[in-house]
C-alpha cells in the first residue's frame, strides 16, 4: 500500500510543476494598495488589467460607504447559521425579489459562493436518468458540475451548432430511453476568450430537442445587455433562458451569486442545493451592499457606458496595432501570441517591470502548447490614457517576441 501523499510529490500537475518559480509572480502574485487600474507590485506601481471589476465599483466611494455602514450596524457574522435553518432575512429577501424584477424571472435564490453554487446547482437540477449536454469550453465549475453527475452527459465542441445538433440527437435518444429530461449548458460570455455563446441558436433547438437551458453568465452579468442585465438580453432571448446563473464577484465587485428562474424551480433549489443547505448564509453586509451595487447599476448608465469606451477603445487600438484579439465580442480582451512557457514568461516580466503593465498569463495546459494569451479586462475605472500606454507596450513585446529576444529554454524567475 502507498502513503497517499507519494503521488502527490512526484506529479505535481500541469501547473503546479511551475510552482517553486511561479509561486509569488506569476502565479499567487500580491497586488497591493487601493483597489483600481493602478496598484502596488513588488513595491513599484503597475497599470492593472487583471481584476474583473468591470463596472469600477470594487473602490466607488458610494460602495465603500455603503459597505462599511452595513459592516458596522451588523458585523461580519449576522446572520448565523444556513439560511434554511437561522439565516434568512428580510434583507436577503428584498434582494432576491429585485434581482428577480431585474432579470425578468420570477424568482431567484442567493448563493454564498460562485463556483460552489453553479457545481450544487447543476446537482440539484438534474437526476440518474437526466442528460446533459455542455459546451467544451465551460468554466470550470461546470465543468466539476457536470462531473458530480450521475447520468450520461455529452459535450460539443465550443459554440459549434452542427456539433451540438450531433450531441443533442445523442441525449434525445438516452433520455427517451431513461425517462428523464435533457439540460443544455453553456457560458453567456466566456471568461477567457470574450466570444459570446451562441443563446440565440442555441434557444431556436428548443422546442426541437425538447431541453431546458441553464447559462452561466458571470462575465455578462452587469456589462451586457440593458443596464447590464446579461447576455440573454443583449442576444434578446432571456425568456429562453429557464436558469439564469450570475454572479456578484465581478461587474458587482462582491462575492456570492444568484440563480433565476420559474418559481416552482428555484423553491426546489432553496431545499435541495447541497451548498446552500449545509452552508453559512451570506453575510449581512454582503447582501447590505449587492443592494447598493444593483441599484448603482440600475440608475447609473455612465458607468456601463465608461467601460464600454474604455473596451472599444483598447480592442480597436490592439487590432490597429496588429495584435491578435480574437472572436472577443464582450469586454474580456485577450491577446493571443505564439510562443512557449518560457517566451511567456519572460513577456510579462518585461511588461511588469519595464512597462509597468499588470495583466493575466495563461499557457499550457488551459490553451494549446505554443500559444499566449494575455488577458486583459477593461473596466470603467481605467482611462484612455491607460489604454494608449498598454497599446504602445503590447506593440513593443510583440515585436520582441517575433525577433526571438524572449526566446529561453528555461522560465523566468524572480
Amino acid at each position: 500500500m502507498n502513503d497517499i501523499f507519494d503521488k502527490i510529490r512526484k506529479d505535481a500537475g500541469p501547473i503546479g510543476r511551475h510552482a517553486k518559480q511561479a509561486h509569488g509572480y506569476f502565479a499567487f502574485p500580491k497586488l497591493e494598495g487601493e483597489l483600481g487600474a493602478h496598484m502596488q507590485f513588488r513595491g513599484k506601481e503597475v497599470l492593472v488589467w487583471s481584476l474583473n471589476n468591470y463596472l469600477g465599483l470594487a473602490n466607488h466611494p458610494e460602495v465603500r460607504k455603503v459597505d462599511a455602514q452595513a459592516a458596522k450596524d451588523w458585523g461580519l457574522a449576522y446572520p448565523m447559521g444556513a439560511r434554511m435553518m437561522s439565516g434568512q432575512t428580510k434583507y436577503h429577501e428584498q434582494l432576491e425579489d429585485q434581482l428577480s424584477d431585474f432579470m425578468q424571472k420570477e424568482d431567484t435564490f442567493l448563493l454564498n459562493f460562485g463556483y460552489q453554487g453553479c457545481m450544487s446547482c447543476i446537482d440539484a437540477l438534474l437526476g440518474r436518468h437526466d442528460v446533459l449536454v455542455f459546451d467544451s469550453e465551460s468554466h470550470a465549475c461546470m465543468m466539476d458540475g457536470a462531473r458530480l453527475h450521475a447520468g450520461r452527459r455529452f459535450m460539443f465542441q465550443h459554440n459549434d451548432m452542427a456539433s451540438l445538433d450531433k450531441q443533442l440527437e445523442h441525449a434525445r435518444k438516452v433520455a427517451e430511453q431513461s425517462g428523464g429530461g435533457i439540460l443544455v449548458m453553456t457560458e453567456g460570455v466566456f471568461g477567457m476568450a470574450g466570444d459570446q455563446g451562441k443563446l440565440k441558436e442555441i434557444a431556436e433547438r428548443k422546442k426541437k430537442y425538447n431541453f431546458r437551458l441553464f447559462v452561466d453568465d458571470a462575465h455578462g452579468f452587469g456589462q451586457m445587455g440593458e443596464h447590464g442585465r446579461g447576455t440573454g438580453d443583449h442576444q434578446g432571448v432571456q425568456d429562453q433562458i429557464d436558469i439564469y446563473f450570475g454572479t456578484f464577484a465581478k461587474s458587482m465587485a462582491s462575492i456570492g451569486a444568484f440563480i433565476s428562474g420559474p418559481e416552482d424551480v428555484i423553491m426546489f433549489m432553496r431545499y435541495n442545493m447541497r451548498s446552500q443547505m449545509f452552508a453559512k448564509s451570506l453575510p449581512m453586509p454582503i447582501v447590505i451592499g449587492a443592494i447598493k451595487r444593483l441599484e448603482m447599476m440600475l440608475t447609473m448608465p455612465e458607468l456601463g457606458e465608461k467601460l464600454w469606451e474604455i473596451t472599444n477603445a483598447l480592442q480597436s487600438g490592439l487590432k490597429e496595432a496588429g495584435l491578435d484579439i480574437g472572436t472577443t465580442n464582450s469586454c474580456v480582451t485577450p491577446v493571443y501570441m505564439k510562443g512557449g512557457v518560457p517566451e511567456a514568461t519572460n513577456v510579462v516580466v518585461d511588461l511588469r517591470e519595464n512597462h509597468g503593465i499588470f495583466c493575466s498569463i495563461v499557457v499550457y495546459p488551459v490553451i494549446p502548447k505554443g500559444e499566449i494569451l494575455l488577458r486583459l479586462i477593461p473596466t470603467a475605472a481605467h482611462s484612455l490614457e491607460d489604454v494608449k500606454r498598454t497599446i504602445e507596450s503590447f506593440k513593443t513585446v510583440s515585436a520582441k517576441l517575433t525577433a526571438g529576444e524572449y526566446a529561453s529554454e528555461k522560465i523566468a524567475t524572480f
